[in-house]
């Protein structure tokens, strides 16, 4: 147990009217005063945000000094690591903080996705690729994940009635989380029909199968056990595990999603726990399929399998592991550099209690997992509350 978290903050997500600058300063100064501290007690700040091109502002380590005097001169720095940025982000801190280098860390995650076109978000997003051989992929980063997906269908059978009972699922979770980008239980019916308002994006992907493009920030503290222990609420890591495998899809068995399971498997190691122990977890479905295939890497089911844990009921809000209870980044949104803090944040909440429409009951142990591209940056944490 190195660190804990002891405050933060969230921003709705969405399209939204606030600047990069704003989103940053307003979720910093939140949580700051969630954690009950002053901005001069702040040792290091790191801000995760992918970017690429979404804002013409590549440059953001200091914007974050813009919420209070008593940042200037503090070291800040911006961390990315794709779609897994904002825990890549949280990993730096936790490595200050075990280094002895700083004792309380203030954590932002943002991105501003919404300012660019449809086409400029697509060839933003497709960086995250392996682009001497992806590059040119039609559909995007859909059309990578389209193609994770036909592979599954091809070695296990169709499973486009799993894929739409898990985006239903994340859908109905979501329409209880004021913070979501989408608030609407969509149903079953409407998630599984290929229609105008659900086309085919990409293979066998759905409308309903993917991800929104999305503005938002989230924010936390970072602090050592012994002055977690002086705080109102502390939320210690149990696990905080991240591996990273090939860049190319072609050097990988896309549909094993190693490197999801190593690190989960790691995660659970380190934190000496099983899946039983998990009250729910918050994983990375920025496409259906994605969420089908870390169920195989957690060892819910064999691989292959996975469309049980889902006909079956087993992640649900009220099942045996809720995934996902948040709505996930299918209805709450998925800005990129954003994600992994929300993950932590919104655990954080369930762990006291003080999740509102999306509490599971009583939790004791929650896990996290983010990963950046196509399952390269992989990132894995079990939290439980310590006080």
């Amino acid at each position: 147990m190195t660190a804990c978290i002891v405050g933060w903050a969230h921003s709705r997500f969405g399209k939204l009217e606030e600047d990069l600058e704003t989103l940053i300063v307003k979720v910093a100064v939140e949580a700051i005063r969630d954690a009950g501290m002053e901005p001069k007690e702040i040792d290091e700040i790191f801000i995760g945000t992918m970017n690429m091109g979404f804002q013409r502002q590549e440059f953001p380590s200091s914007l974050v000094l813009q919420a209070d005097p008593a940042f200037r001169f503090k070291p800040s720095t911006h961390v990315e690591n794709a779609c897994a940025t904002g825990s890549a982000a949280i990993h730096q801190g936790l490595n200050a903080i075990a280094a002895g280098r700083a004792r309380k860390v203030l954590i932002v995650g943002v991105e501003k996705m919404t300012d660019v076109t449809g086409p400029e978000v697509g060839e933003i997003l497709i960086k995250a690729s392996y682009i001497k051989e992806e590059g040119s992929t039609e559909g995007g980063f859909a059309g990578v994940f389209g193609r994770i997906t036909q592979m599954y269908f091809q070695r296990y059978g169709d499973k486009s009635d799993a894929l739409a009972r898990i985006a239903a699922k994340n859908h109905k979770n979501g329409a209880s989380n004021p913070l979501a980008q989408v608030q609407k239980d969509l149903g079953y019916d409407f998630c599984r029909t290929v229609s105008e308002k659900n086309p085919l994006v990409a293979g066998p992907l759905r409308r309903t199968d993917c991800s929104l493009v999305s503005d938002g920030a989230a924010a936390l503290v970072l602090t050592d056990v012994d002055t977690a222990l002086g705080c109102d609420k502390a939320i210690v890591f149990r696990a905080a595990e991240h591996v990273n495998d090939f860049l190319p899809m072609s050097r990988r068995d896309m549909v094993a999603f190693e490197g999801p399971e190593l690190v989960i498997k790691r995660a659970l190691a380190s934190a000496k726990v099983g899946l039983d122990d998990l009250g729910f977890a918050e994983v990375h479905d920025c496409f259906t399929i994605a969420e089908l295939l870390i169920y195989e890497a957690m060892g819910l089911t064999p691989k292959g399998q996975g469309e049980r844990a889902i006909t079956e009921g087993w992640v649900a809000k009220d099942g045996k592991l809720p995934l996902n209870p948040s709505g996930g980044l299918k209805a709450k949104g998925h800005p990129v550099g954003a994600t992994g803090v929300s993950m932590h944040v919104l655990a954080s909440m369930q762990l006291t209690g003080t999740a509102g429409g999306i509490q599971v009951k009583d939790p004791t142990l929650g896990a996290i997992f983010n990963m950046g591209g196509a399952a390269v940056a992989n990132y894995a944490s079990v939290l439980e509350r310590l006080r």
